[in-house]
């Protein structure tokens, strides 16, 4: 049997990168899967690529009444879920002179702000013995240039995570942290890395890592599966999965 087979599940930012590789995944052991995202067309597109058996919802992840929103329709149609992945994040690379409070309010909203809130939203509706992950980044333990408000975002989320494993533990929910290094995603592309500059960055960060390269999001996804089937042993735990970055 596969090792998702009647489970649900949600993904934040399940429309690109990271969390739609983690869709697929999920999806190809079984689970019901509901991503969201932003773009109406880029969820919808994600969810025909994921399959019959997933459903996309747009909205914004800061938005508290978002999830409260994403939480009744859930109970509506599922009852009940299994998995939780609060994966939807916002990076934007600057030196700490010259961040605006926009850009800082930004960050905070979406990857710390909206975590937050989701899980509080969606936890009542996580089935006994259920999971969260929380995906995180390297850069929230490891000092990287023009990484602060960034890495300020993002580590907040280790401590939600702790708190959550003990709040959670008379229902038996496992909840993990997933912490990427640099993967080749779409998000390349938003951080003004060009086509024609993209084989020399990807070769600078090879440089930087143990593996001789940048990771996949299909690794990750790997990595997320296993906290969220094999892994039931784990919980309140930081996994990085960033090729030995962390060790340079």
């Amino acid at each position: 049997m596969k090792s998702l087979t009647g489970k649900v599940a949600i993904i934040t930012g399940g429309n690109s990168g990271i969390g739609k590789a983690t869709a697929k995944r999920f999806a190809e052991e079984g689970a019901q899967v509901l991503v969201t995202g932003r773009r109406q067309d880029v969820v919808e597109a994600a969810a025909v690529e994921i399959g019959q058996d997933a459903w996309g919802v747009c909205g914004d992840v800061a938005e508290p009444d978002f999830h409260r929103r994403l939480a009744d329709m859930v109970q509506r149609r599922f009852g009940a879920i299994d998995i939780y992945v609060a994966n939807a994040g916002v990076i934007n690379l600057e030196g700490s002179a010259t961040v605006t409070e926009a850009e800082f309010d930004r960050h905070f909203d979406i990857n710390a702000r909206g975590v937050f809130f989701g899980v509080q939203a969606i936890a009542p509706l996580i089935r006994d013995g259920g999971n969260i992950i929380v995906t995180s980044s390297l850069a929230a333990t490891k000092v990287l240039p023009q990484h602060t408000v960034y890495a300020g975002s993002k580590a907040a989320l280790a401590a939600f995570a702790r708190n959550w494993a003990i709040e959670f533990k008379d229902r038996r929910i496992r909840v993990n942290i997933l912490s990427p290094g640099p993967v080749e995603t779409e998000i390349l592309s938003k951080l003004g890395v060009s086509d024609a500059d993209r084989p020399g960055f990807e070769a600078h960060m090879a440089g930087l890592i143990p593996a001789g390269r940048m990771g996949r999001p299909e690794e990750l996804a790997e990595a997320a599966l296993f906290l969220a089937s094999k892994g039931s042993f784990v919980n309140g735990m930081e996994l990085i999965v960033d090729g030995g970055m962390h060790l340079t």
